[in-house]
């Protein structure tokens, strides 16, 4: 489907704020910025009566091998969710560690069978019932939109990181990442309708030193909805709802 293309690598230290899924302590810096968003090319010279949404881009540090610097293992992995309920996924974002387990709980009174065949991991939980929960290991570094094949209005996405280095823009476009020891690291963005203005900026190095770092402002525009017209998981339509309750 929409594959990786929506992240994008830069380089280096990286920007971040949100509740990291696994904030490891230790010493280190902040590194800080934010994103701002710019008109696509389809939107140039028409006017927008809504406020441009910066909330929920995705950054993180790639440590390079050269800098030395590896994340530190958990010995204890925090317990992930993507909770079904009113015929939505909660978080509709779910950043975890790579080979984290997530838990998908039906908390709605009817069926749902959860599914992703794009990109990241691959997997299909099948029906179950009211009540029940099934469970993936996402095992590979990637995106993954997650779907349910009965309600084609149930969308959210699961992104597996190798790094502990990561944040979340706040509704001010706002991103910190904490702690970060100094070295070499490649910074990478992804969001899920948006991607970068100036592609230029793609592969930059950034180094981490004693001091905080702060990278300015990354600039975003608007591109096609991930999770918008998707196929169910055979590749077809959806076939339109003949009950409405469920």
């Amino acid at each position: 489907m929409r594959s990786f293309r929506h992240w994008v690598i830069l380089g280096c230290s990286s920007l971040l704020m949100g509740t990291p899924v696994q904030q490891l302590h230790g010493e280190g810096v902040e590194v800080s910025g934010k994103i701002l968003m710019s008109a696509s090319p389809q939107l140039a010279g028409k006017k927008r009566k809504d406020t441009p949404n910066v909330a929920n881009v995705v950054v993180w540090l790639s440590p390079l091998k050269s800098g030395g610097v590896a994340p530190m293992i958990p010995i204890r992995q925090p317990v992930y969710r993507l909770v079904q309920k009113d015929k939505m996924f909660t978080p509709h974002l779910l950043v975890v560690p790579t080979g984290s387990q997530v838990e998908f709980p039906n908390q709605d009174p009817f069926f749902h069978n959860v599914f992703s065949l794009f990109n990241g991991k691959r997997f299909d939980l099948g029906l179950y019932e009211s009540g029940t929960s099934r469970s993936v290991r996402f095992d590979r570094e990637g995106v993954s939109y997650i779907f349910c094949n009965i309600h084609p209005e149930m969308g959210a996405i699961v992104l597996a990181l190798n790094t502990p280095y990561y944040g979340i823009s706040n509704e001010n476009g706002v991103v910190a990442l904490h702690n970060v020891p100094a070295g070499s690291y490649r910074l990478n963005v992804w969001s899920e309708n948006r991607q970068l203005a100036n592609p230029d900026v793609s592969q930059k190095i950034v180094q981490v030193s004693a001091d905080s770092v702060h990278l300015g402002d990354i600039t975003l525009q608007t591109t096609t909805d991930a999770l918008a017209h998707h196929k169910n998981k055979f590749g077809d339509d959806y076939e339109p709802s003949r009950d409405q309750k469920y």
